[in-house]
């Protein structure tokens, strides 16, 4: 830790065009009371230059092991970081780290960092799909480093795909999560993680829809906290005006039976399934072609029929015994009583049971719970940001979860 108590950040920087965006995510992490030692590849500062990465650090930077050599910088400086985050990190990069070369300064700080390491790719999406690149990233994850799936976008010239850096204020917020737990464990690394969020819409005609009051606040709180402990998160997306947590791979869907078949597809692959989307129970039988119009007789009832039940299909359907289930129950009234026997029902390893209505959970940055288990265990989770909400939960499933299998 540094000497007056700032988090010490080292910020590698590698050699693409994404270097520009690194100013940006540089000025947030100084301004908001990190230490930021720049550590660039030599061909890095051909795109950002070492003045302007010394004037917004206000610290000295260097590229190689030979630099104020008497200080041994290729081992003080992974040994004092809280945090490496390196972005943009290279296909180039990411080899080097995964095969343990050591050729620069910033490659010497990648192994003798014991402190949590973030990999922020960019590259062309050939490259980033490039067997080799994927074999390098499983690499890095099944040893604990995070790295965050680039976005998907305008790449160099015309190009577009995934491979685009994230925006500097998303590599922030990961970083300041990471940051959070750095003298905890990544327990999630190696894994593979299904979130459900938002909440389903079921089409009366074009216009209309049956639906709820659910944001998607608390999901993208799991997947945003889970890529923070290493996980790879797959997001099953219903509804939501949020931005996509950085690195989540995200699948957008309207409707209970879209849904339904996103988790059915995903869930083959994962460790943990998180149900946290507020489903709706039933939709119209048929939805009109065209949009209702008024008669002056009164609107014709509508027939209803209800929608699978996606929670108790996961649960019952596991191809992997290992595979743990987690779901969600939201009451207004007989909170417990009802959750217990929804778990029961469900057949799901942990229920998270919280009272919604009067301006509680629903589109809040809040939220309390209390965690059912299967095996007869009861967690209160008391009021508090849905970050730790999530990251309360993700403590009771790290230790539940059965040996890492190797997963698509």
């Amino acid at each position: 830790m540094n000497t007056d108590n700032r988090p010490e950040v080292v910020l590698g920087v590698g050699a693409g065009i994404a270097a520009y965006k690194v100013c940006e995510l540089l000025r947030r992490l100084t301004e908001s009371g990190h230490s930021v030692r720049v550590v660039p590849t030599a061909d890095a500062l051909r795109f950002v230059g070492e003045p302007t990465w010394s004037a917004l650090s206000g610290r000295p930077v260097a590229t190689g092991v030979w630099d104020s050599v008497h200080e041994v910088p290729h081992v003080r400086i992974g040994r004092r970081a809280d945090l490496v985050l390196v972005a943009p990190a290279t296909a180039d990069l990411l080899a080097k780290a995964a095969n343990g070369l050591a050729d620069d300064l910033l490659t010497n700080t990648l192994l003798t960092a014991r402190c949590p390491v973030v990999f922020a790719p960019a590259m062309h999406t050939e490259m980033w799909e490039h067997p080799a690149t994927r074999a390098n990233v499983a690499t890095l994850r099944s040893r604990g480093a995070v790295v965050v799936d680039p976005a998907v976008g305008r790449l160099t010239g015309a190009d577009t795909g995934p491979g685009r850096l994230p925006e500097p204020d998303d590599l922030y917020a990961v970083a300041r999560r990471v940051l959070a737990r750095r003298d905890l464990p990544a327990d999630l690394s190696g894994r593979r993680v299904l979130i459900t969020a938002g909440g389903t819409r079921e089409a009366v005609d074009p216009v209309r829809f049956i639906g709820n009051r659910s944001s998607g606040r608390q999901g993208y709180a799991f997947a945003a906290t889970a890529l923070a402990r290493g996980a790879r998160v797959d997001l099953i997306s219903a509804n939501v005006a949020l931005p996509d947590p950085p690195g989540a791979e995200i699948t957008r869907v309207e409707s209970a039976r879209e849904m339904r078949e996103a988790a059915l597809a995903h869930s083959t692959a994962a460790d943990v399934v998180i149900m946290t989307a507020a489903v709706a129970d039933f939709r119209p039988a048929e939805s009109a072609p065209g949009k209702i119009k008024k008669t002056g007789e009164g609107p014709a009832p509508i027939e209803l029929v209800e929608n699978p039940d996606i929670l108790a299909e996961l649960a019952s359907r596991r191809d992997d015994p290992g595979r743990l289930v987690v779901g969600f129950a939201a009451e207004t009234d007989n909170v417990l009583e009802y959750g217990r026997a929804k778990l029961e029902r469900k057949g799901c390893d942990l229920l998270v049971v919280n009272q919604v209505g009067d301006g509680r959970a629903f589109g809040t940055e809040d939220n309390q719970a209390v965690v059912l288990g299967a095996d007869g265990s009861a967690t209160e989770i008391p009021h508090g940001p849905k970050e730790e909400l999530a990251d309360r939960v993700w403590d009771l499933v790290a230790p539940r979860l059965g040996p890492a299998h190797t997963r698509p």
